[in-house]
């Protein structure tokens, strides 16, 4: 599968690591274990250095729709995503949806930087 996650309760850090080609169902899981474990409030990162996808941008803007949904229903936690340089024009507006929550966000293009910052983001 090439989206899987760790849930690190100790930490109240949500970790997932995307390869290869990223579908639309994919992250949806994705977006259902944050709903059912009711992790929104927990720090999140996002490693997507080796993701791709051939998802247009319809589907990634309704992804976005859906994410910016929840954050209106409850608070949400830091989130640190690591993608590659060219990736990052891709996704801005989705990347616009989600720096309007309150809450911290960064995007990194090294993934040790963006775990160092992310164990420094209050609970």
């Amino acid at each position: 599968m090439p989206l899987h996650w760790i849930i690190d309760s100790k930490e109240r850090l949500f970790s997932a690591v995307a390869e290869g080609d990223v579908t639309k169902a994919e992250f949806e899981s994705y977006l259902d274990t944050i709903d059912g474990a009711d992790l929104h409030a927990w720090r999140k990162l996002f490693d997507g250095l080796h993701a791709h996808t051939t998802m247009g941008m319809d589907n990634i803007m309704a992804l976005g729709v859906r994410m910016r949904a929840s954050h209106q229903k409850s608070a949400v936690g830091a989130l640190a995503i690591v993608a590659q340089e060219e990736m990052v024009p891709m996704f801005t507006r989705v990347l616009g949806m989600l720096a309007a929550a309150n809450r911290p966000l960064r995007v990194f293009s090294d993934l040790a930087a963006a775990r160092e910052w992310i164990l420094r983001q209050p609970l």
